[in-house]
């Protein structure tokens, strides 16, 4: 584990609930009846491996409304008098578990992102989605989502400490819950993933970070990290994989674990946009969502 809990300031939090997820029954493949696998068998069991990754864009409010998880608004308020707002799903589990940080893209924090964090409920973790926008009094849709554009324009002007302090603040939140451990791990998708890269930087505490297509701090920066680092790309995303050589030639110099896997033919986003790219980005989406849970299992869980 990195860093030693003893040692951390813990910040006064308060959490409010506002609301909580819908609860709903996934549906089961029937048994087989023989020893041959009908079509309907092989449809039931390609729908039961979808179940076990997160949705597409334009099937988050599905998951979210079906999901049988425990969801709920908190509101975490910090040391600097700005608070923000989190989506939190809990595991069905007789222990307590770790927790993991889901941070969102430069859409703000939208359905998508809240049905990934359901998605890391059911693999076990305490999902805990921060809106890094709350004092941004950021628009929403007709459907409760932020607005992309403002949420954009919004992003660009927040200030490094101020999201890191606050990810902190939201990760002491979470392992302080009565159902967690005090390991935390944090995962973030396009800006998100690079801001999961930067947060090892900033949190020794950090035990695990994956970064979804996200770009590569500066490689001066890398040796504040104590986590370690596992990275997901698009082989179709020459602008974010441009950074990729600098932060591995460093961190390997450095003796720092940074894993990372390119998939052919995928495109930027491949997680939220898994019709796209002619199958690779679903291809992409099965291949790197078990190493996602896998990583965190061995760090967090170990």
């Amino acid at each position: 584990m990195a860093g030693d809990r003893h040692s951390l300031i813990r910040f006064p939090l308060l959490a409010s609930v506002f609301v909580l997820a819908a609860c709903g029954a996934a549906p089961e493949p029937d048994d087989a009846a023989s020893g041959e696998v009908t079509g309907e068998q092989n449809l039931a069991a390609a729908e039961l491996l979808q179940e076990e990754l997160p949705p597409s864009a334009a099937d988050a409010q599905a998951r979210l409304a079906e999901s049988p998880r425990h969801g709920e608004w908190v509101v975490v308020r910090t040391e600097a008098g700005d608070s923000v707002r989190a989506w939190v799903v809990y595991p069905e589990r007789p222990d307590p578990a770790p927790v993991v940080l889901v941070v969102h893209e430069i859409f703000g924090l939208s359905h998508w992102v809240r049905a990934v964090a359901d998605q890391l409920a059911a693999d076990g973790f305490i999902a805990i989605a921060p809106d890094l926008l709350t004092m941004q009094d950021i628009p929403t849709g007709a459907d409760g989502a932020p607005d992309a554009d403002a949420a954009r324009a919004a992003i660009g002007q927040l200030q490094r400490a101020d999201i890191h302090r606050q990810l902190l603040a939201v990760a002491e939140y979470g392992m302080g819950l009565p159902a967690a451990t005090d390991r935390y791990g944090i995962v973030g998708y396009c800006w998100g993933g690079g801001t999961s890269f930067t947060h090892a930087i900033e949190s020794p505490e950090l035990d695990a970070a994956v970064v979804y297509y996200g770009t590569s701090p500066d490689a001066e920066e890398l040796g504040a990290i104590q986590a370690p680092v596992l990275g997901l790309y698009g082989g179709n995303d020459a602008r974010v994989n441009a950074t990729i050589p600098p932060a591995d030639e460093a961190m390997r110099a450095l003796g720092k674990s940074f894993e990372y896997e390119i998939y052919d033919g995928a495109g930027h986003g491949f997680l939220r946009q898994q019709d796209g790219a002619e199958g690779a980005n679903l291809a992409a989406t099965r291949e790197a969502w078990p190493r996602t849970v896998a990583f965190f299992r061995e760090h967090l869980e170990g």
